[in-house]
């Protein structure tokens, strides 16, 4: 995974607050709270993996901005192109046309 300079300030900054968490994490699971520490750990491990697989700012941006556009103005999914008016018979109306034929 190729990390940007962005990238790695934010990185940096989650693992800022993510290390002190996971080491008072280590603290409670040698102390005996065997549920408090593992929970801290999930938290710890969570600040840091979600930010930089599930939380992609680009990713984010692309999908407000595609709901902001109207139909018109987004990218079609297939390379055919937009399909031409007229065509967005439902199934209901193209049994309906079948039966009338």
């Amino acid at each position: 995974m190729r990390l940007g300079v962005m990238d790695m300030i934010g990185l940096a900054a989650s693992l800022v607050f993510a290390l002190p968490l996971a080491n008072y994490a280590v603290v409670r699971l040698l102390a005996g709270e065997f549920v408090l520490g593992v929970g801290l750990l999930a938290v710890a491990a969570a600040m840091v993996v979600l930010p930089q697989y599930f939380l992609d700012p680009g990713r984010l941006v692309r999908g407000l901005l595609s709901g902001l556009l109207p139909r018109q103005l987004r990218r079609a999914s297939s390379d055919d192109g937009p399909e031409p008016p007229g065509d967005e018979a439902t199934a209901e109306d193209q049994t309906r046309r079948a039966r009338d034929e």
